[in-house]
């Protein structure tokens, strides 16, 4: 099917009126860009924020671009400003197999000593000790590719979890709680509030071969408690589940908390000690990821 994009700065405009009146017009889909560089990070639930220089791009799908274009930035003109036409680019976007593009790009890649996430398409990996995630790009986050996840699995590489039970709290996609089971750990619980994560969590582990050792739930549901729990969020929500992740553990068990940015660390760090002692910290870009133990005895 073909498509057309419409893109525009949003300089002056409300970003509802804009979608709105672009999804009017027959958008498939808006999206927001940062034009410079400027971080924008854990809006509260149910804001957006946007950047100072933010750039509007709409898909359309339509193979008569020039005179539906043409007319979508007429109507935008009269319904938002005569700006948005003036300054507005139009590109035809060819037809394309966009999973296909993303996995061309998706290498196998090593964290640690021995864990590998490799796409299902890839060759093993020659090492005959590679302990390996079969994992492919899908609607829930978590491939490893991403810092935070990077710094999850080389903090579980280093673990000893042979035997152990997990907890994996914010699954996404399982990668951590399939790895986890994978390195020897004996039972998995995936916790995240998407149900497609959950969806996600599950066909992951059955291509991986530890479906009988997963299960996943909801938030809010009571989970047993475990020798080691990870939770890859955001600093935030790390902060308010320190009851709920301090639950979770056994006395003297682990945990490995990811997401934070490096000006975050001392509050999450603050949040944590009194019933954790902190065993050690790594740090990739401006990410890093924390490592735990929680105390058998309250001080």
């Amino acid at each position: 099917m073909p498509f057309y994009e419409i893109e525009f700065p949003l300089t002056g405009l409300n970003s509802e009126s804009v979608e709105a009146a672009l999804l009017a017009c027959g958008a498939i889909s808006v999206t927001y860009l940062d034009r410079g560089d400027e971080p924008v990070l854990e809006p509260l639930p149910g804001e957006m924020r946007l950047w100072s220089d933010t750039l509007v791009r709409a898909l359309f799908d339509d193979d008569a671009v020039d005179a539906n274009a043409a007319a979508t930035l007429r109507s935008l003109a009269t319904h938002l400003s005569p700006q948005v036409a003036a300054a507005a680019r139009v590109r035809a976007v060819a037809t394309q197999v966009w999973e296909r593009i993303w996995l061309a790009d998706w290498k196998s890649m090593q964290f640690g000593r021995r864990l590998w996430v490799c796409p299902t398409s890839a060759e093993r990996p020659l090492d005959p000790e590679a302990v390996v995630v079969w994992l492919d790009p899908g609607l829930a986050f978590g491939t490893g590719t991403h810092p935070t996840t990077a710094l999850c699995l080389e903090t579980l590489d280093s673990l000893d979890l042979l035997q152990k039970s997990v907890v994996d709290y914010g699954c996404g996609s399982g990668i951590l709680a399939i790895a986890a089971l994978k390195l020897g750990a004996r039972r998995a619980i995936g916790i995240d509030l998407d149900p497609q994560a959950l969806l996600a969590s599950r066909e992951n582990a059955i291509r991986n071969g530890v479906s009988s050792a997963l299960e996943t739930q909801l938030p809010g549901r009571q989970a047993a408690s475990a020798d080691c729990v990870f939770a890859n969020i955001l600093a935030l929500p790390l902060i308010e589940l320190q009851p709920t992740l301090a639950a979770l553990i056994h006395p003297s068990g682990e945990l490995v908390l990811s997401g934070i940015l490096g000006t975050q660390l001392p509050d999450v760090l603050a949040a944590y000690r009194p019933q954790f002692d902190i065993v050690g910290c790594t740090q990739r870009d401006e990410w890093c990821c924390v490592r735990a133990r929680k105390r058998a005895t309250r001080d």
